[in-house]
């Protein structure tokens, strides 16, 4: 064997040891949140206390053993900033429940965490290939649209139609539908990322034949039967998510689905055209649907209700909470959460967040977030195949861009979209969507971090192929 091979062979340390001391550290942390907030507000130590640190402590200890096991050179920071994350959540929510007494919220996100973490286990044990997930793409594109389809037969909640509830259970099926879009964009623009940097070059420079192609290739023509799929399977999607008026996860949608062309393609063309019809989108929706343009007005003008004699709406008092909070915040569980209104505890959570432990505490959570999407870029560098590398970034981008846009809103840096704070905020499709991108992002990271084999990749189908049934 040649030295090369031999060197590309070798793995990486798989660092099971520094996750699990990341892990106590994680449930440490957000045992002292608990306690903290418990000793603020009553002056005592909460009741449950210790079934609160065994239970995160548990989950944590059973999602370790499953990755130690199943996937043993997963990268070791994307389990703990998981479960720091679900805990420092679970300690928000018990927090704005000593605000709401008719309203505990915190048990049931616990359950829902609990399910999580299993189907967490569930994927990291049963999926041994990512690869698999590449022979059921449309499969997985014909479920995500018929999950989008269900709510619109339910009723509308504060102006959206995005939740199915039956009998007291509640589920948003888009939570799981943007992981099966997701994979579905990355399979077919692994096969036809060759075809679509080609055609494309015809399309966007007046139909100039691109370089080693016969011009009767590079037309329209072969450029809508390459790419027509895909963007047929978006457009409908976020048709049907604008007509439940889902305006979030359409945002979402659109925003990975243009990543994932730039990156299968690397021409940044993309960029500009996905930045110019999306603002073409939001001002026409934003002018003909009312309840966006309700969200546009409230963010254009924030104290105009106070200005009027209503007094401030959410928006306003979000402001007003990151404003108390300033640099170190006013301290956990001594803020002034009650005053934002029905949604403290979905995408205004980060409000308590601002107000308590102010703009360090805020850093410092952004950090956290960052840290599963540096996770599945590193991936996405590290394997050696199409699908996987276009999977990791659309995994690494959906977490990220959701808390842009959720910041962004409560912020006042752009209107609200009405989306939950990944692993933070009330929800149980949220939270077990989440933990299922983190069990994929395990997955991808253990295939990129692990032992390769010496056998020649495969090299990539040529684009005069690709594009040759179009003609």
């Amino acid at each position: 064997m040649r030295a090369g091979n031999a060197s590309a062979a070798a793995p990486r340390p798989k660092r099971r040891g520094v996750e699990l001391a990341l892990l106590v550290g994680a449930v440490l942390i957000s045992f002292c949140g608990y306690l903290v907030v418990g000793l603020a507000r009553a002056h005592a130590v909460p009741g449950g206390a210790l079934r609160y640190a065994a239970g995160l402590g548990g989950l944590a200890l059973l999602a370790h053993l499953a990755v130690r096991f199943g996937a043993p050179y997963a990268d070791p920071l994307l389990l703990p900033t998981a479960v720091l994350l679900n805990g420092l959540g679970l300690v928000l929510i018990f927090r704005l429940d000593l605000e709401t007494v008719h309203d505990h919220a915190a048990p049931a996100q616990l359950v829902w965490s609990t399910v999580g973490v299993a189907l967490f286990i569930a994927v990291v044990a049963g999926l041994r290939d990512h690869r698999v997930l590449q022979r059921c793409a449309y499969g997985c594109a014909g479920l995500a649209l018929a999950l989008m389809v269900a709510p619109i037969f339910f009723p509308a909640v504060n102006g959206a139609r995005i939740w199915i509830r039956v009998a007291g259970f509640s589920l948003q099926p888009a939570e799981f539908a943007k992981v099966l879009i997701t994979v579905f964009f990355a399979a077919y623009l692994a096969t036809n990322r060759e075809a679509l940097a080609h055609t494309g070059k015809g399309v966007w420079r007046l139909l100039l034949p691109a370089k080693g192609v016969p011009p009767a290739r590079t037309t329209l023509r072969a450029w809508g039967r390459v790419l027509g799929p895909v963007v047929a399977i978006w457009l409908v999607s976020v048709g049907v998510l604008v007509l439940e008026r889902d305006l979030g996860t359409s945002l979402l949608f659109f925003g990975v689905f243009i990543v994932l062309l730039y990156v299968a393609t690397g021409r940044t063309g993309w960029i500009a055209v996905g930045v110019l019809l999306a603002a073409a989108g939001a001002a026409a929706v934003g002018v003909l649907e009312p309840h966006v343009h309700g969200r546009v007005a409230d963010w254009l003008h924030p104290f105009a209700g106070i200005a009027a004699g209503r007094g401030p709406g959410q928006l306003a008092q979000s402001l007003f909470a990151f404003a108390a909070g300033g640099t170190l915040g006013t301290g956990l569980g001594q803020g002034h959460s009650s005053l934002i209104g029905f949604a403290r505890k979905s995408d205004f959570i980060l409000a308590t967040v601002g107000e308590e432990l102010g703009l360090a505490g805020l850093c410092a959570l952004f950090l956290l977030y960052a840290l599963p999407a540096v996770c599945g870029y590193r991936a996405a560098l590290g394997l050696r195949e199409a699908f996987g590398s276009l999977l990791a970034v659309g995994l690494a981008v959906l977490p990220a861009l959701q808390v842009f846009v959720i910041a962004g809103g409560v912020m006042g840096l752009i209107p609200l979209t009405g989306m939950a704070m990944p692993f933070l905020a009330q929800g149980g499709s949220s939270v077990v969507t989440n933990w299922i991108i983190v069990a994929l992002l395990v997955r991808l990271t253990d295939r990129a971090r692990g032992p390769r084999s010496t056998a020649p990749v495969r090299p990539p189908r040529p684009a005069v192929d690709a594009v040759g049934a179009a003609r």
